[in-house]
């Protein structure tokens, strides 16, 4: 055990990352490689399989040959990764679709259409205010018959590759549960394809793979691949779970009404819970099977939230030749100056919509700005209302489990690494922020599963509680709750009142376009 090493792999959208965990959870190893993309024209995002691979396969043999003799102590690979997309394969695992993820809107008005006449089954059953695998898979078998009849087998980013390192037979693909409820075609509850919707998009559940809990050994490295990696064959190929649950666990909030806040390019928040009660009325937030079997975790995430932090500084407040970190500490600085609410500045900063509620008519806006107003007033505008966006679900969480009266708020990602964000994450929300003293939470977490499924760690909830401790605490400070109130109620009002507006503008715009061509 105290040679024994661990490999997760992690499946991202611009790039694939392999690291190597020992049982002491310290990382020893680690590569990246970019995954290749094509995107020719407007709402196509694809990813051909075999460069996937490719890359995954690039980056572990960079892994295998900085450790050199102790790759042999690498006893099971996990995966984790993007957890929103959609691929078809043929009997022979040959790829049929491309990967198509989120990013990919061209099934956009099949699921338009599918929300019109399932959005009641998608929440209640799959647990998601919007799917993505059961419209795209309407899609493709519409726009692309011919194609389609080839797929012996639809797939998440992980069972394909776990199905490419094996020689396991297309019969035995996997989808870990983590995966399910984005897909729209599960029973989260239950753990299985749900009939009913599966029957109501036309898809004979034969095209499924089996759902597997995360940490199942799923098949073993096959003689080629370990060969073009570095490796021994016949290492463990264990499920893995989707980065964000994976993070959960890495972050060690297993225990039921314990959160995290995800401070990442889609931001999210998250809550350990023994049930779904699904949010039939607002639909702030999606529910997702837990890595550790038979939890849950309520979740919200905002699309692009840190993308449009980024954006921001990048656009507005970045001086040439300053670096990205400095930009945003110099606003950080100017901005403690400024009272909640900037001044009478506020802002929507949902600049790709809103994904729950589900509403793709939103975008960004300021409002209420003056001659006074400045750089800094503008991007604490902003801030505020990626804050109030995922304020209000946190107080939703409370008002449908009120059994739960967690104060306390583990935060992961990019954004930890604000103390001024972090602050006002407290301040707002009246919740203590904890900071961990790891950052790379949903890889460590996948290492966890890969040594649970071989035994090495026999509980996984303690293994992860021992390996993410606290190296910083942010209290809220007394009164600033109240005096965010009122700005938290006109966001909420503002998002649902100015929709209209927002849809005039893109009709509008859109018979601009055609006009012009």
């Amino acid at each position: 055990m105290e040679k024994t090493l661990l490999m997760a792999v992690d499946l991202g959208t611009s790039f694939i990352k392999s690291a190597v965990y020992n049982t002491d959870s310290e990382c020893i190893a680690v590569s990246m490689a970019a995954v290749k993309d094509d995107r020719p024209g407007p709402g196509i995002f694809i990813q051909k399989g075999e460069d996937l691979v490719d890359a995954a396969v690039e980056c572990m043999k960079q892994v295998c040959a900085e450790l050199g003799e102790r790759a042999g102590d690498i006893a099971a690979i996990s995966f984790t990764g993007q957890m929103s997309g959609f691929m078809g394969v043929d009997k022979n695992w040959n790829d049929v679709t491309t990967w198509s993820c989120s990013l990919d809107s061209r099934y956009m008005p099949y699921a338009d259409k599918q929300m019109k006449e399932l959005k009641k089954d998608f929440l209640e059953i799959s647990g998601t205010n919007f799917p993505a695998m059961a419209p795209k898979y309407e899609w493709y078998k519409t726009e692309f018959p011919d194609e389609s009849k080839k797929i012996a087998k639809y797939l998440m980013i992980s069972g394909y590759m776990i199905g490419q390192l094996s020689d396991i037979d297309i019969d035995d693909a996997v989808m870990d549960g983590t995966y399910t409820s984005w897909t729209g075609l599960a029973d989260i509850s239950k753990g299985v394809w749900s009939d009913k919707i599966c029957d109501a998009v036309g898809l004979d559940q034969k095209y499924l793979p089996k759902i597997v809990n995360s940490n199942t050994i799923c098949g073993k490295l096959s003689d080629k691949m370990a060969k073009a990696i570095g490796l021994k064959s016949g290492i463990a190929l264990v499920s893995g779970a989707g980065d964000k649950m994976a993070g959960c666990l890495g972050s060690a909030i297993t225990g039921y009404g314990e959160m995290n806040f995800e401070a990442s390019s889609y931001g999210g928040v998250h809550e350990c819970v023994p049930e779904y009660r699904p949010d039939m009325q607002k639909g702030l937030y999606d529910c997702l099977p837990s890595p550790v079997p038979g939890k849950l975790y309520l979740a919200k995430f905002v699309t692009g939230s840190g993308i449009t932090l980024d954006w921001y500084v990048n656009t507005f407040a970045r001086e040439e030749g300053q670096k990205l970190g400095e930009a945003f500490g110099k606003l950080e600085e100017k901005m403690k100056k400024i009272p909640p609410g900037a001044n009478g500045l506020m802002s929507i900063g949902l600049l790709s919509g809103s994904a729950m509620p589900i509403d793709g008519a939103l975008r960004g806006m300021w409002m209420g700005f003056d001659w006074s107003h400045k750089k800094e007033h503008f991007y604490k505008a902003i801030l505020e209302s990626i804050t109030f966006d995922f304020t209000l679900t946190m107080d939703r969480y409370k008002e449908m489990y009120p059994e739960y009266n967690t104060r306390t708020v583990k935060i992961v990602g990019g954004g930890a690494k604000s103390a001024y964000w972090t602050q006002m994450l407290a301040d707002v929300q009246d919740n203590k922020y904890q900071v961990l003293d790891r950052d790379d939470v949903a890889m460590w977490a996948a290492a966890i599963l890969a040594g649970n499924a071989i035994g090495v760690f026999p509980d996984m909830e303690k293994t992860a509680a021992q390996h993410a401790k606290v190296k910083k605490e942010f209290a809220p400070t007394p009164g600033v709750r109240q005096s965010y109130e009122p700005y938290l109620k006109l966001y909420e009002d503002y998002v649902k009142e100015l929709r209209d507006f927002y849809l005039r503008i893109q009709e509008v715009n859109a018979a601009a376009e055609a006009a012009a061509k």
